[in-house]
């Protein structure tokens, strides 16, 4: 297995020995908030390191069988199922946060504009549903409200796969498309814009404390594709979380105690990306602001006419090939951000 570059080891233990360092510190537990922190950030390291120790071990044992049957079918077919293993695997140091190997919630809203803004809505929908389909990643429908004449006003997408909300955790903020607008009879060029929201599924490994006195819970009937509970009783579920204000809903499962459940876990992972935005903030502010979603300063710019060009305003990177961005091809804007750190 080839060192250097993104396959690097050593470097791996160099940075979980430094933790184990200060785990070992008899005041860890002194502040619990910073000692846990401490604790997810070593899990999220040693984790890839593992990962690249388990490629390196087979690399060598294939190559000693390779040796002694270089013609053997079954050899043959196991180098080339770790060469996909190797390339799956080869930005995995590049998720670092406790949180990046989880899955994500992925929200998108449409902007001002009506239909204009709500179709653009739906076609990222469909760009962020195909890259999870390229990447094996599920992606389940939480909540969805149809447009007033076509697309959508908004939608929750759960992504389930390893690393998806570190793949994704980038991809928040304001989106802009520039084209020929299908719904103006003049033909004119037209800007819609849409928001992303990003944030992890996480599981009982990260504490979360909710308090219920925090909690405002409204029930009312679901609306939209379903199934043929929809519109018949109070299934779907609001959980408000007053100290934050934040709101969560969920109408897309069989029953209100299952809707319940995910809202509460899309509240508990949306509670914890609350505080890793405060850590941020109090570190360093300028990293934080890069964060926050503000109408007008788009992230993204998906141009369709007089020319075809989508460019990240953050980094630079642009593609002439719209269309295939709009088919999810998305990685290469994800990684220069990733690699950017």
């Amino acid at each position: 297995m080839p060192s250097g570059g993104f396959f690097d080891p050593e470097k791996l233990q160099s940075e979980i020995d430094a933790l184990n360092d200060r785990v070992n510190d008899p005041n860890l537990w002194d502040d619990p908030d910073a000692a846990r922190a401490l604790l997810q950030r070593k899990a999220a390291l040693e984790r890839p390191l593992n990962e690249l120790l388990t490629l390196e071990s087979e690399y060598k044992n294939l190559v000693e069988l390779f040796d002694m049957a270089p013609d053997d079918a079954e050899v043959i077919g196991a180098i080339g199922a770790l060469g996909d293993a190797a390339h799956r695997a080869k930005f995995i140091t590049l998720f670092r946060e406790p949180a990046d190997n989880n899955g994500a919630f992925l929200f998108i809203q449409a902007g001002a504009g009506g239909t204009e803004a709500q179709d653009w809505a739906q076609m990222m929908s469909r760009m962020y549903a195909r890259w999870a389909e390229r990447h094996g990643f599920g992606c389940e429908v939480i909540e969805e409200h149809e447009g007033d004449t076509a697309g959508i006003k908004n939608i929750t997408y759960r992504i389930s796969g390893d690393r998806a909300y570190g793949w994704l955790k980038n991809e928040i903020g304001v989106h802009r498309l520039v084209r020929i607008s299908p719904f103006n009879a003049n033909g004119k060029r037209q800007t819609s814009f849409a928001s992303v929201d990003v944030w992890p599924d996480i599981d009982d490994s990260i504490e979360i404390e909710i308090n219920d006195k925090d909690l405002r819970i409204d029930t009312y009937r679901s609306s939209g594709a379903g199934g043929q509970h929809v519109n018949k009783t109070d299934s779907a579920v609001r959980i408000t979380h007053i100290p934050t204000n934040t709101v969560v809903t969920c109408q897309n499962e069989r029953s209100q105690i299952q809707n319940r459940e995910m809202a509460m876990k899309m509240l508990r992972s949306k509670l914890y990306e609350l505080e890793m935005q405060k850590r941020a903030a109090a570190e360093d502010a300028a990293k934080a602001a890069q964060k926050k979603i503000e109408w007008g300063s788009q992230i993204r710019n998906y141009v369709l006419y007089p020319y075809q060009l989508v460019k990240d305003v953050r980094t630079g990177v642009e593609k002439t090939d719209s269309d295939a961005v709009l088919d999810g091809d998305l990685d290469d804007f994800m990684l220069a951000l990733l690699q950017r750190g």
